[in-house]
């Protein structure tokens, strides 16, 4: 069965791919670590306001319900929101990507958009499924890309700092 004329394979931004060509890709630890420390972030941010009512019902004798608990769609939310602005507003580095000096780039286009973000991000989900296997598949990828990596055509890289002779 032969396709129909015209119907054929493109590579997509073959130039954005040769600059990256040699990029020193992320450390599973540094990804790991940097994963860590966000979430980290998203627990204290959905921590603190139960903390904060708990203690305002302590003083004033009244009973004030704010649940925040974790799992819930509202914890969710939160989540999908951290990563997705921060991976956007840090162009590619989150809080925690930024701590361990990485960051997040797109194969196929010059600059990561809001979309391929939140993308990313609910790539998350899909690599979380079968006990994190998908976050283990940055062990057998050839550019250490994991199934959220994949699913938003994404590499995590060590971050370049300029040198000295091309800083001027």
């Amino acid at each position: 069965m032969s396709s129909r004329p015209g119907q054929r394979f493109q590579t997509q931004n073959v130039e954005l791919q040769a600059r990256l060509q040699g990029a020193e890709l992320a450390s599973f630890r540094s990804r790991a670590l940097a994963f860590v420390v966000d979430s980290l972030l998203i627990s204290a941010v959905l921590v603190a306001p139960s903390y904060w009512a708990s203690t305002v019902s302590v003083r004033s004798g009244q009973s004030v319900v704010l649940d925040l608990g974790f799992g819930g769609l509202l914890s969710f939310g939160i989540a999908v929101l951290y990563f997705s602005l921060a991976t956007y507003l840090g162009k590619g580095a989150t809080i925690g990507k930024r701590l361990f000096g990485i960051r997040v780039v797109s194969l196929v286009h010059d600059h990561l958009s809001l979309w391929h973000c939140f993308e990313r991000c609910l790539g998350y989900a899909a690599s979380s499924l079968e006990v994190g296997f998908g976050f283990l598949q940055y062990f057998n990828h050839p550019n250490h890309q994991t199934v959220h990596d994949r699913i938003a055509e994404t590499i995590v890289i060590v971050n370049q700092s300029p040198s000295p002779a091309r800083a001027t």
